[in-house]
């Protein structure tokens, strides 16, 4: 049953401020020095400070609170290509999602392009704007290139959510899942339903966290992607394999992971029914309507540990539990980069917090009377109020570790300030997170 009605979401984005973010000031501006300081001549103090130390930029503008929420509208949501104009209202929607979960500003950028070249000569043209770009709903295969070329040509992190939310948010799921079935990385099979940006995305780290190239069989919509195929682009080339599977049946007999991200119903009860012993993990992450349903999967194998997309089924596989919290982290200690390392770093902490005991606060938010580790609970909720904690934290260490953090933070110091951080914002904007204080 849907939540809202056409209209209702309609009248959401249009009462009042048209909308869903404003920019405000953060400093007073009512007196006549404060407005000489603002701007002409006391601003001159600052211009002149960044121009002998370009990294002042970090200390007297918001840049290092910023994030560039960049896409064309080529691939918006579950919409498709329908461009920039029309994608704005999801751009605006990340960029609440970042500043009530992590406390960070964000300008959209919609261009009307669909070069990638240009695409990356705009994106790069900002950097003096921003501490960090998310690229977002932009279609593959342009997607890689787009990620791969700025990557290489821009000193601040740019960080492409489509393909690396998912796949740190399910990495985090398989690891608890591991953990549970006794079973190893290097040993599993993996079934992918899906040869998009999140699919491939989700399997590079799969391999980085052990997976055999060889243990994976991945499809896309015209079947198998195998040695034998001449219609696949680069990206998918890199998963062609020797072995050829007639269908996603007959690959997932065995099976020890089925990873989806295609479209929904392509997976029968039998086919779960025949994926490996001991807890078969399944994210069936096509939405809105996932590759099989919670309620078939869990028919057919009793022990299998499912995540969908969705939120009324445990074990969501929820981006926002990544993206707010990796930039929160990337931007406090200006890194150069988002890594794999800082990639795993997340998983992990996502992984560790979900064996932790869940806050009163999240179990009454989702009406259930205890969530404990186990195969219906190996993912975080998303309105658990400690992953700013867990999750930037981590990723700032490993940023640290890995030698593209420009700032050395004290991570217990750090660990809480963005306690307070994240309360000081809250009470600022008035979000679910007044009660941040109360039970943790």
């Amino acid at each position: 049953m849907a939540l809202f009605t056409k209209e209702e979401a309609l009248h959401y984005h249009s009462t009042g401020r048209k909308g869903k973010i404003e920019v405000v000031p953060v400093k007073p501006c009512v007196t006549q020095k404060q407005l000489s300081m603002a701007y002409s001549p006391g601003v001159a103090e600052a211009c002149l400070a960044i121009a002998d130390d370009a990294t002042k930029s970090y200390e007297y503008t918001g840049r290092g609170n910023l994030v560039g929420v960049v896409s064309n509208g080529t691939a918006v949501l579950g919409l498709g290509n329908i461009g920039p104009a029309a994608g704005k209202p999801v751009m605006e929607g990340k960029g609440v999602l970042f500043k009530v979960f992590a406390d960070v500003d964000v300008f959209d950028i919609n261009l009307d392009s669909n070069d990638p070249d240009q695409i990356c000569e705009i994106t790069k043209a900002l950097e003096p704007t921003f501490g960090g770009i998310n690229l977002e709903d932009i279609k593959a295969p342009e997607c890689f290139y787009i990620e791969e070329k700025l990557k290489k040509e821009m000193n601040i992190p740019v960080f492409h959510d489509d393909q690396h939310g998912t796949a740190i948010v399910t990495a985090a799921g398989m690891m608890n899942a591991l953990e549970i079935s006794g079973k190893q990385a290097k040993d599993l099979r993996v079934v992918v339903s899906g040869a998009g940006a999140a699919a491939i995305a989700c399997t590079n780290l799969y391999r980085g966290m052990g997976v055999a190239f060889e243990n994976i069989a991945m499809f896309d919509s015209r079947g198998h992607i195998n040695k034998g195929r001449t219609d696949l682009n680069e990206f998918k080339q890199q998963y062609a394999t020797e072995v050829e599977y007639a269908s996603l049946g007959d690959a997932m007999k065995g099976a020890d992971v089925f990873l989806g991200l295609s479209k929904g119903g392509v997976v029968s009860k039998d086919m779960v029914k025949s994926m490996s012993d001991n807890c078969p993990i399944i994210f069936a992450c096509a939405n809105p309507n996932p590759e099989i349903t919670y309620d078939d999967a869990k028919e057919a194998r009793p022990d299998c540990i499912m995540g969908t997309g969705r939120s009324d089924y445990p074990n969501q596989v929820n981006n926002v539990l990544g993206f707010p919290f990796i930039f929160r982290g990337a931007l406090d200690c200006e890194a150069t980069a988002i890594t794999e390392e800082m990639k795993i770093a997340a998983a992990q902490a996502l992984a560790d917090l979900a064996k932790e005991e869940t806050p009163k606060y999240v179990c009454e938010a989702f009406g259930v009377d205890t969530l404990e580790f186990g195969i219906d609970y190996v993912i975080p909720k998303a309105l658990d109020l400690r992953l700013i904690e867990h999750v930037s934290v981590a990723v700032a260490k490993a940023a640290m570790d890995g030698g593209v953090a420009r700032k050395k933070l004290d991570l217990d110091e750090y660990k809480i300030s963005l306690r307070t951080r994240i309360a000081d914002s809250a009470a600022r904007i008035g979000t679910f997170v007044e009660s941040y204080n109360l039970d943790l």
